[in-house]
């Protein structure tokens, strides 16, 4: 199955095993707002495939993901100092495939970008 253009995955840093169950969305500026494309969940691997429809093509723009962490924390009976994590980033180049990683703990992230 063609993945979508852009990707995530979460890695739970603290416990060493991707976080499953995490809800995001994505949003592309238009305008000076935000307006969201797609949303998903994160499966038992933590990664998100199908954020995106793999035939639609991307357009240059500044995008803007949010991950719910909360959601995961509160489900591990963890509490997070991090209700949510948004990531902006710039596609400049529509036709590359974009993967954006978020490495998680409940006091800190990371994230950078992946292939």
């Amino acid at each position: 199955m063609p993945l979508s253009p852009i990707t995530t995955h979460i890695l739970d840093t603290a416990r060493g095993c991707p976080a499953a169950g995490v809800p995001l969305s994505i949003e592309l500026e238009q305008d000076g707002k935000f307006v969201k494309l797609g949303q998903g969940v994160t499966n038992n691997d933590g990664r998100v495939t199908d954020l995106l429809p793999h035939d639609r093509p991307l357009e240059s723009g500044r995008y803007r993901m949010r991950f719910e962490t909360a959601v995961y924390f509160q489900a591990q009976k963890i509490e997070g100092f991090y209700p949510y994590v948004e990531i902006v980033f710039e596609i400049k180049n529509p036709s590359q495939h974009y993967h954006i990683p978020l490495l998680l703990s409940p006091f800190g992230y990371s994230t950078y970008r992946g292939s």
